[in-house]
């Protein structure tokens, strides 16, 4: 779904949620670090496993367990409630079989419980402080864009992988799989930025990323809008022109 032909999700929705657990027939997990950013329209969403890096910072097949995708999101209702999809325009892993969709039921403003559409499973999540109020969504105008999202004071960077998938991957397969198998092409498949961190006075501090090297970098990132649909992102790389996807902010300047 294109981002100009989806409805802005409810304004519960919006900032920047924690999951505290994921609970499955077979599992149970409160320790990975997962983080979604909502805006009005478009989500990231980062996924580290606490066991993904005990090998070290490089091990291939550590990184390809991480998850983390980006795209628009929908809210609707059907006969069992409200029903929250994410639909994902670049994903980390392969493509999935079925849409990610889960009935989402609020426990308070800043807590909602998700239950799995198309799986059996329950999530628990919590809006962290300072994510609320301003949020802007700015891409660059490549065949495979960088974008920027900012609710509140926090900010994600979705960089996807110029990398194809090899001509024998199935949805539903994971990345892990996919590399075992190709071995040769794992770096490319890995090269895929997905991260989170607090934004302040024009600096960026990276908490959790996908790329391990990143995580604790300070950056400078700011963005500001030259018209209703341009932007310019000041950011480590220098200064670059951006589409501005979203922007629901006092002033033209986000930083």
């Amino acid at each position: 779904m294109s981002a100009s032909h989806a409805p802005p999700v409810p304004q519960r929705y919006r900032g920047v949620w924690v999951r505290r657990l994921l609970a499955t027939p077979t599992a149970r997990d409160d320790s990975s670090v997962v983080r979604w950013l909502q805006t009005a329209r478009w989500h990231a969403d980062l996924r580290i496993p606490a066991d993904a890096r005990p090998a070290g910072d490089d091990d291939v097949g550590h990184l390809a367990r991480q998850q983390g995708f980006i795209g628009v999101t929908t809210v609707h209702d059907d006969a069992r409630g409200e029903v929250c999809t994410w639909h994902r325009h670049a994903d980390l892993q392969p493509p999935a079989e079925v849409a990610d969709a889960g009935w989402m039921v609020f426990d308070g403003a800043e807590r909602v419980l998700e239950a799995g559409v198309h799986a059996d499973d329950h999530e628990v999540w919590e809006r962290m402080p300072g994510s609320v109020g301003r949020h802007a969504v700015v891409a660059t105008p490549d065949d495979v864009p960088t974008t920027w999202l900012v609710a509140g004071r926090f900010a994600m960077r979705v960089r996807p992988r110029a990398a194809a998938w090899p001509a024998d991957v199935s949805p539903g397969e994971t990345l892990a799989g996919v590399v075992a198998r190709h071995p040769g092409a794992a770096a490319g498949l890995l090269d895929f930025e997905i991260s989170f961190g607090a934004l302040d006075g024009g600096w960026w501090t990276i908490a959790h990323s996908t790329l391990p090297r990143l995580e604790g970098v300070r950056e400078p990132l700011r963005l500001q809008r030259l018209d209703a649909a341009t932007a310019r992102v000041e950011a480590a790389t220098g200064g670059l022109t951006a589409r501005v996807l979203e922007w629901d902010a006092d002033g033209a300047v986000v930083d």
